[in-house]
């Protein structure tokens, strides 16, 4: 419901947000900028085995994700990168080169990645700047060179590149490492940095050659409750870590809030609406993290919902600011390419509650008409003027996209 209501409390001021997220210039002085890739103009979707599957992939896993992307409706709706998480690598030959496990991945990643490929998607692997993965499988410190020409024979699209077992090492130093080994290829592969946010990589990964970056530690299947001692974070603790990354985000470079948790029973559907409309708002990488070939309805249609990702993909590429946090509420604002504005309000409550503010809150003429414009339903509401609020479930959101009319 929207009508006529008080404000809502302002936000931390532009100025200062910026202040203290501004980029570090020793890091800057430390780098040769690479030119851009031409790669991610928009930020990328697709699917990631880690969320749902962690170790317990193979083959057949993948190939029938592959099925499921290709034919439920999710590589029409944008979804087009398949991405193998950690352990599926088990030792090197004779020769260095990395080794597929022989008993999961029968036909090899080559043959795998053809038939990713026969679907209509691209293919994504996964790797780590420490001589082990997270999972104490082989990583690619001091052959990555050799990694990633193996990689671009087998036809990977897409690198995520983690950050364990780094010990004594640079982050700057390995990701460029690695981000020059990829332009050597010759092959486009987009440069996935999951440095998780420790060295701010946002000050520092576009200028290497990055596609997206971490921003955090990694996501927490949960709305609101921190896991594993503050190590894993809820959809809330992202949120606040994201706020005020606005300026580093753009085409063909993102911040990223780490994959999606949609659909995989940690959280409601409320929840799980608020969650992928707020990675939508953020600009973020929209990477499912669930079991596709095996979800109910109501998951498929957050994961596809067009409205919500038309914002995600906007062509303008901004990232939403987050105008208003309060014990009870937040408010995001993103401009988008049509002129119009998208506007998320979120009932961070556990109890239901109207959400409103006075559109001069969010930077919005007071005195203007909007229209108004529900981002998943796609109904119009009646025309706004000043003021907007809704009702709202606990943890649920609204997404309103905001058109200005023109003076009669």
């Amino acid at each position: 419901m929207l009508k006529m209501v008080s404000p809502a409390p302002l936000a931390l001021t532009a100025a200062l947000v910026l202040a203290l997220f501004a980029p570090s210039a020793q890091a800057d002085e430390t780098l040769r900028a690479r030119e851009p890739n031409g790669l991610a103009q928009t930020p990328p979707m697709g699917w990631n085995s880690w969320n749902r599957f962690g170790c317990n992939i193979d083959e057949a896993k993948i190939r029938a994700e592959a099925d499921a992307l290709a034919s439920n409706g999710m590589k029409e709706a944008g979804y087009g990168y398949l991405v193998i998480d950690d352990c599926w690598q088990v030792a090197r030959d004779e020769h260095g080169d990395i080794l597929a496990d022989p008993k999961k991945f029968p036909s090899g990643i080559k043959a795998l990645a053809d038939y990713v490929h026969s679907k209509g998607l691209k293919f994504g692997i996964y790797s780590d700047s420490g001589e082990a993965t997270c999972q104490g499988r082989p990583g690619s410190r001091g052959r990555e060179y050799q990694d990633a020409a193996q990689y671009a024979r087998w036809g990977v699209d897409y690198l995520k590149y983690d950050w364990c077992n780094t010990e004594n090492v640079s982050a700057i130093d390995a990701y460029d490492t690695m981000a020059g080994a990829l332009r050597s290829t010759g092959r486009p592969i987009v440069f996935s940095i999951c440095e998780w946010g420790q060295s701010r990589p946002w000050t520092w990964a576009r200028q290497i050659g990055g596609n997206l970056w971490r921003t955090t530690s990694d996501i927490w299947d949960s709305f609101d409750r921190t896991g594993h001692y503050g190590e894993w974070l809820s959809v809330l603790d992202i949120a606040d870590r994201e706020s005020g990354l606005d300026a580093y985000a753009g085409p063909g470079h993102w911040n990223d809030p780490d994959m999606l948790e949609v659909g995989n029973g940690g959280m409601t559907d409320a929840e799980n609406r608020t969650h992928f409309a707020l990675w939508a708002m953020l600009a973020a990488p929209l990477m499912a993290g669930n079991d596709v070939s095996a979800m109910p309805k109501e998951t498929l249609a957050i994961l596809t919902a067009p409205g919500v990702i038309a914002i995600d993909q906007d062509r303008l590429g901004k990232q939403a600011r987050r105008y208003v946090k309060s014990p009870v509420d937040q408010i995001w604002k993103k401009p988008l390419s049509t002129g119009a504005t998208a506007v998320m309000l979120i009932n961070t409550s556990s109890e239901p509650r109207k959400v409103s503010t006075k559109l001069f809150n969010l930077d919005l003429n007071p005195e203007a008409t909007f229209e108004v414009k529900d981002a998943w339903g796609q109904k119009s509401y009646a025309p706004v003027k000043g003021e907007i609020e809704v009702d709202l479930q606990p943890h649920a959101s609204a997404v309103l996209v905001l058109t200005q009319r023109p003076k009669s």
